[in-house]
């Protein structure tokens, strides 16, 4: 659900009505750089964008470059538009002159401030801007932020089978996501099915790392090792990240394995297996809901015993890959695989 700074943000773009000052902040850039931009085609008309648009970086900026900036009236314009990236990094005389210029600030222009990732929220802008978080997207908002890129960015429909394939494919990495989603948007006339996400990005289902991580969790050993080679040509994907996939499975299935075993219904775990990748951030590496469908039916399959074994197995493993002389990829997955999916191969043995 996206938060009631962004809302608010979106309805200051329909309306082209904004607040004198914008405070952008939080873990994800892209997002971050998407609303700047958004704010400045929406605020600033193309003509006139070379008289009304300055884009500056914080630690570029002293007092008196920052007063010129700010006291600058639009040009043939009703607005003008000032976006500061990495305002953190402000001198200190730049930084008392933005808060005196805070407590008045100009009618005719818009300031969008903007934090880089990993800085701490600035808690005067928030309190004195119009204060906008951008969190890292999780596996809920992920496939709506991919219907309304492609829909309001690209005019395309998208189906929830070919936003699911999508992400197994290429992750939560939104750039990537929209590199692929722009491939797409011109692949197809009107709407982007799963067939075209196979064409184009080249993933089918049936061979994603969605229906390895299921044959895992299954402990089918023969479809997890058919898929073995078929997953790490897929693009953003590699041992190491497939690793952690299994490792985020194998602790829910932990999760889940144990609540089952103190009398809680597969209906009721459901919604505690969402609430827990909500709570902890733990990424799967494909849609929340096809995951955590996943667990519930799995979970029964394994035991406790079993399922610290497969944890010491993935512990091993990333140690393992530091030494890249041992063996090739697939050989390396082909160890993990059966190492995990070893009950199975013994009792069909």
């Amino acid at each position: 659900m996206a938060s009631a700074g962004e809302k608010a943000l979106h309805a200051a773009l329909k309306k082209r009505v904004f607040e004198p000052v914008y405070y952008l902040f939080g873990d994800d850039d892209f997002l971050k750089d998407g609303a700047s931009r958004d704010i400045i085609e929406a605020g600033v008309d193309a003509a006139t964008r070379d008289f009304n648009l300055e884009v500056r970086r914080g630690h570029e900026i002293d007092a008196e470059s920052l007063d010129a900036l700010l006291s600058t009236p639009p040009m043939l314009a009703e607005r003008r538009v000032v976006v500061i990236r990495d305002v953190d990094k402000l001198k200190k005389d730049a930084r008392a002159l933005l808060d005196h210029y805070l407590s008045r600030p100009a009618s005719d222009s818009v300031l969008v401030l903007i934090a880089p990732s990993g800085a701490k929220a600035d808690k005067a802008l928030v309190e004195r801007a119009a204060a906008v978080e951008f969190a890292t997207l999780d596996g809920v908002r992920l496939p709506k932020w991919i219907v309304y890129h492609a829909q309001a960015v690209l005019g395309r429909s998208i189906s929830p089978d070919a936003v699911a394939l999508l992400i197994e494919a290429v992750g939560s990495d939104l750039p990537q996501l929209s590199v692929e989603l722009a491939k797409l948007a011109s692949y197809c006339s009107e709407s982007i099915d799963e067939r075209a996400v196979a064409d184009v990005v080249g993933v089918r289902r049936g061979e994603s790392l969605g229906d390895l991580l299921d044959a895992v969790a299954a402990k089918d050993a023969g479809t997890a090792l058919a898929l073995a080679p078929v997953v790490l040509q897929m693009p953003k994907t590699n041992v190491v990240s497939i690793i952690m996939a299994l490792t985020t499975q194998t602790l829910a299935l932990s999760y889940a394995a144990a609540a089952m075993a103190s009398g809680v219904s597969s209906r009721a775990l459901f919604p505690e297996l969402m609430a827990l990748l909500k709570d902890t951030g733990a990424y799967p590496m494909r849609p929340w809901g096809e995951a955590v469908t996943s667990w519930v039916k799995h979970a029964p399959r394994w035991s406790a015993m079993e399922l610290e074994s497969a944890l010491a197995v993935l512990l091993q493993a990333d140690a393992a890959l530091k030494d890249t002389r041992v063996s090739t990829p697939e050989q390396q997955l082909t160890t993990i695989l059966l190492a995990l999916c070893g009950s199975a191969t013994r009792r069909a043995a």
